[in-house]
């Protein structure tokens, strides 16, 4: 195993070739650990709020949709990118009321942040979690457009297994949030 000297490897510097609101393309200047020097794709996305919101029948809101550039139907959890100035909670809690027609009702825990791909692209991501919801009506963002439901937890890792939980910014909160609760329950005396 490399110690964290000899295994870090040295970014000289980063010059953009792609820049829209969506999406950065640059190539770094790097230096793996191994002294080989070249330039390496690195995609920038925004910061991207999620929200969990689970109700007192332990089941998640979630939306059924398809996404066209994995040619996949699934489900998605609530959230967008974070707007300039906007805190990433409240970025949650507005995409959540926005794309569903719930919003979200209390203060928010921080669940988790996390960034999916590492190795290539920056996307840092970070989930809130309510435990209570308000029907507002129905959902008014239009370009996000599915089945609002509330799936029973116990399902996640039957639609983990095939494929039916959408990307990590599904997958990783409800399958931590699962392992939460479980650590939660074998602390309980018995």
């Amino acid at each position: 195993m490399a110690d964290e000297q000899r295994g870090a490897w040295q970014k000289f510097g980063e010059r953009l070739i792609y820049d829209n609101p969506w999406v950065k393309l640059g190539l770094a200047d790097v230096q793996a650990p191994n002294g080989e020097r070249w330039e390496y794709h690195v995609v920038h996305l925004h910061r991207i709020a999620i929200a969990l919101i689970v109700d007192d029948e332990d089941r998640a809101l979630m939306m059924w949709r398809y996404r066209f550039p994995t040619d996949q139907w699934g489900y998605e959890l609530l959230g967008g990118l974070v707007e300039d100035g906007e805190e990433p909670a409240a970025t949650a809690a507005r995409e959540a009321a926005e794309e569903s027609g719930w919003r979200p009702v209390g203060e928010p825990e921080h669940l988790i942040g996390f960034e999916p791909l590492p190795g290539q692209v920056t996307a840092p991501t970070d989930v809130y979690l309510w435990r209570r919801a308000e029907h507002i009506g129905d959902p008014t963002d239009t370009e996000e457009v599915g089945r609002i439901e509330w799936v029973p937890l116990s399902r996640v890792p039957e639609l983990a297994q095939r494929r039916q939980l959408l990307g990590a910014g599904a997958i990783v909160p409800l399958l931590y949030y699962i392992a939460l609760r479980g650590q939660d329950e074998s602390a309980e005396p018995s």
